[in-house]
């Protein structure tokens, strides 16, 4: 290992060698080690030298020169630790063998150093990645050939540069499949920088950072005063190679039809969070996808052409909820849509090459989503890198019919969202506006590189910045066999959707449950919407106690969803079920169901119809509306 850079100027020592006097046969080896200690801020006694690097043939000895100890000029020599770490914090590694010439090296790594020289195993930290992560990690990852019958002239089990296997991040390979590959994925990405000879010894991903570094007391702080040291660099945009996802895939057509009925319905936009899992994607090598099984509508204020996000109280209960069912949060889906001709249900391609495809404000809206949801990485010193989170756009396509268009918003963009540096420009929306300095903020130069009239290569400052430059397109596809994570064939309300009539609450849920008189119960409760309204409704929210369920849909095992069926809380449901419907449960098709049936008697609790509370048995008037039970 070599020295890092700081003790490079400190010291006499120079390339990692330690730099002899001139007469070393006079002098006691151990007195060399103690110059060492001296250079380095060791502690004399926190080491012991070594002949070998397997820890033996120590020397013990001061009395023994070098000549007595058969050590010469260019034999290399171990330090290791004897002890616990010395106080300055540095701790010692073992020197990389090479030739008898070379001389003795010693290597240090200090945890405050910053530079970029600094192995792997010390500077990333230890971050808990992605299981896709942990398991694209773990493959081959190469493109294997068969033999070419033209150009191979070699027997069954050789190889030659015409089958040889390709490296995963080959780009001849990926520009000559059909469709051609812009963007290699991030684990070929990562494959590319740890290979050769090093193995990626010192490779590490940066995060890109537009702000001022603090603690830097060597002048008044912005904007009296600015360095070097903490002047962050100047930006080049440049189309990022890679990209985190590599596919997007709705299970099936419904989740999309469904999401489509609110713009179908009321002609104003519509947003909503994607939830899924992420797989390996074979077409790719090393590639991601990004599978949605279900979309969530967040509280919002829709018109023709604008979306607004309100706060979401639930919004914590539903992450919660799709983790236990094994889905996590992989993206944002909104609608841009205008109808072309409702009479045959065409809308307008307005997306495309010669306006946009993503507006300024949408790529902020995607870094700002992709920030806060950072992907884990171990090549990183902070211990995040980028993110999996996908932007889909359901707009018109050329057919002007319906498409859904996938993208993610580069890493560069995500650092200028994260530090506040990118405007949107209110004329044009293709076109975003990196901010300039002010005394509240120092913002860094961005260019980016284009050709001008004559075809030369021109760099222009980023005021204004076409944001085509920060957007990575993503293939947004559908299965041929439809998929099927929540299996129910009945539609229980989505939420939020009151603006439509379609209100969640104990009456829709009865002439949900009247509409599953021949289904299995597995199969009912398998409906994402009904499930958070399970766990979220305010009459009797089961957020502690439907746990059981949650692994019943998850694992897909009727016999855990039967037990859960069993328990008071089910046969509660099933009581305010019947009160609210204002008909006995055996009519919703409880009973049908494999389990007794409540009826609804004067001995049982009973909903107020019109406050909703629960009165005990017996009382003919609310206790807290004072109105009749009927």
């Amino acid at each position: 290992m070599r020295l890092s850079r700081k003790y490079q100027r400190k010291s006499a020592l120079h390339c990692g060698h330690v730099a002899y006097p001139e007469c070393p046969e006079r002098i006691a080896l151990l007195t060399a080690a103690y110059q060492v200690a001296k250079e380095f801020g060791f502690n004399s006694n926190g080491f012991s030298v070594y002949l070998n690097r397997n820890k033996t043939g120590e020397i013990l000895s001061q009395n023994k020169t070098l000549s007595l100890l058969k050590i010469k000029h260019g034999d290399m020599l171990y330090l290791f630790p004897s002890g616990a770490p010395s106080s300055s914090g540095e701790v010692m590694d073992t020197a990389t063998p090479h030739s008898s010439s070379s001389l003795p090296s010693i290597s240090t790594s200090s945890s405050s150093s910053s530079s970029s020289m600094i192995p792997r195993s010390f500077s990333a930290p230890q971050v808990q990645e992605d299981e896709i992560d942990q398991y694209l990690a773990k493959q081959d990852g190469k493109i294997y050939r068969n033999k070419d019958p033209q150009l191979c002239r070699h027997g069954a089990l050789g190889k030659c540069v015409h089958c040889v296997p390709l490296e995963p991040f080959d780009e001849d390979y990926l520009n000559h499949l059909d469709p051609p590959v812009k963007h290699m994925s991030f684990h070929a990405y990562i494959r590319k920088l740890t290979g050769g000879a090093d193995k990626g010894k010192f490779a590490a991903l940066e995060n890109i950072s537009c702000k001022i570094k603090s603690g830097c007391e060597g002048h008044p702080p912005w904007p009296e005063g600015i360095c070097t040291k903490c002047q962050p660099s100047a930006i080049t945009l440049n189309r990022q190679k890679y990209r985190h996802v590599d596919n997007i895939m709705f299970e099936n057509h419904t989740i999309a039809d469904r999401f489509l009925d609110f713009w179908r319905k009321t002609g104003s936009q519509r947003m909503g969070y994607l939830y899924g899992k992420f797989t390996e994607h074979k077409d790719i090598p090393l590639g991601i996808r990004a599978e949605v099984a279900a979309i969530y509508e967040p509280p919002q204020n829709a018109t023709q052409n604008s979306l607004e996000l309100v706060d979401d109280p639930k919004a914590a209960a539903v992450d919660e909820i799709a983790a236990k069912l094994g889905l996590c949060k992989v993206g944002w889906i909104f609608t841009d849509l205008l109808s072309e001709d409702t009479r045959i249900g065409t809308v307008r391609y307005s997306r495309n090459k010669d306006s946009y495809y993503l507006s300024a404000e949408e790529c902020i809206t995607a870094g700002y989503f992709q920030n806060h949801h950072s992907n884990p990485c171990r090549l990183s010193r902070d211990g995040h890198f980028g993110s999996k989170f996908v932007t889909v756009v359901a707009t018109g396509g050329p057919d002007n019919q319906v498409h859904f268009e996938g993208y993610q918003v580069s890493n560069q963009c995500m650092a200028l969202v994260r530090d506040e540096c990118l405007l949107p420009c209110k004329d044009a929306p293709e076109l975003g506006f990196a901010k300039e300095s002010s005394p509240e903020q120092y913002v860094p130069d961005v260019f980016y590189k284009d050709k001008d009239k004559f075809g030369n290569d021109v760099t222009f400052l980023a005021r204004p910045l076409p944001v085509e430059y920060l957007i990575i397109d993503i293939t947004t596809t559908f299965p041929k066999d439809p998929q099927y994570t929540f299996c129910s064939t009945q539609r229980f309300p989505i939420e939020n959707r009151d603006i439509l009539g379609e209100i969640q609450n104990f009456h829709s849920l009865a002439t949900y449950l009247s509409q599953c008189t021949s289904t299995a119960f597995l199969d009912i409760v398998s409906d994402f919407h009904l499930l958070l309204f399970l766990v979220t409704n305010e009459v009797m929210p089961l957020r502690d106690s439907i746990g059981l369920l949650l692994d019943a849909v998850r694992t897909s095992n009727e016999d855990l969803a039967q037990t859960w069926k069993k328990s008071e809380q089910w046969a509660t449901i099933e009581q305010l079920c019947s009160t609210v419907g204002g008909q006995p449960s055996s009519s919703l098709g409880y009973g049908a169901m494999g389990g007794p049936s409540v009826p609804a008697s004067s001995s049982a609790m009973w909903s107020c119809l019109h406050c909703t509370f629960m009165n005990q048995p017996g009382t003919e008037h609310c206790e807290m509306c004072s109105l009749p039970r009927s």
